[in-house]
């Protein structure tokens, strides 16, 4: 049975990470912005009845969920706890199966990945939250935030400076990164 171990504040004041007792997936990381995005996922779409989440984004063993601005805490956690004890894991979507080395991203996506897999989504997935690579034209690399930093003020501007910084310093001095 699935069971909330832990509550962790994000930096979103819209947004709590609840770390479970078992993990939901190996190695996906699901994002939905909205309720008609997640129809296809049994997990997702039940926490999205709960009156008031506007987003759900989940991996390994937790699930961020975001509130609207007008929804209180109190109406979401006891509903989403007693969604949990009843959901069957069988039903999450099967995961994408990963084929290492089967991707015909240039070198320098790749690259970017790996450093962005190494030092940026580990502490992003501490905040509740993920990164995406959208892909890379010329030396413009688009990300998208997932989970708590979707919407979060501080990953518009200190978090997205800081991504640029490392890839500047890392990998290629003329690199340029935006939010799409």
């Amino acid at each position: 049975m699935l069971m909330v171990q832990d509550v962790d504040l994000t930096p979103n004041p819209h947004a709590l990470k609840f770390v479970l007792n078992e993990k939901l997936l190996l190695h996906e990381k699901r994002h939905y912005s909205n309720k008609e995005a997640a129809m296809d996922d049994p997990f997702a779409k039940g926490i999205f009845e709960i009156d008031g989440v506007v987003s759900v984004f989940y991996m390994d063993k937790f699930v961020s969920i975001e509130k609207s601005k007008t929804a209180n805490w109190s109406m979401i956690q006891r509903p989403f706890i007693n969604f949990l004890k009843s959901f069957d894991k069988q039903l999450l979507p099967p995961e994408k199966e990963r084929v290492p080395g089967n991707d015909d991203s240039s070198a320098m996506l790749k690259e970017i990945n790996k450093l962005i897999d190494e030092r940026v989504r580990p502490a992003l997935a501490n905040d509740g939250g993920g990164l995406e690579v959208l892909g890379l034209d010329g030396n413009v690399v688009t990300i998208r935030y997932q989970g708590a930093c979707g919407s979060c003020p501080s990953s518009i501007s200190a978090t997205l400076t800081a991504i640029a910084g490392l890839l500047k310093r890392d990998i290629d001095p003329s690199i340029e990164v935006i939010a799409g």
